[in-house]
């Protein structure tokens, strides 16, 4: 059973947006972000589908240089950070509720 993402978590827009396009099969810019992740989404009981990609942190970075060349490793970061501060606050309300 998947679990329940709050939509009130930081970056929880991104994960569903991420899971919606993996599962369609879609490779866009959320999925790219959670295939860099998903060990750590992984180990905090978010599996994510399969997808063809030898490097997704690589794939993401080229993408946003594609559409915003002077820009993208501001962005590439910000998305990091959202991605970073929803798994961590996801993994502290899961061991909350295990205890």
């Amino acid at each position: 059973m998947a679990p329940v993402i709050p939509s009130d978590l930081p970056g929880a827009d991104l994960v569903r947006a991420g899971l919606e396009d993996l599962r369609a099969g879609n490779v866009s810019g959320p999925a790219l972000l959670l295939l860099g992740a998903r060990e750590r989404l992984r180990q905090s009981g978010i599996e994510l589908p399969e997808a063809p990609i030898d490097d997704p942190e690589r794939a993401l970075y080229l993408l946003l240089e594609d559409a915003d060349p002077s820009g993208a490793h501001a962005r590439y970061n910000a998305l990091r950070q959202r991605l970073v501060s929803f798994c961590t606050t996801f993994e502290q309300l899961a061991r909350r509720r295990d205890s």
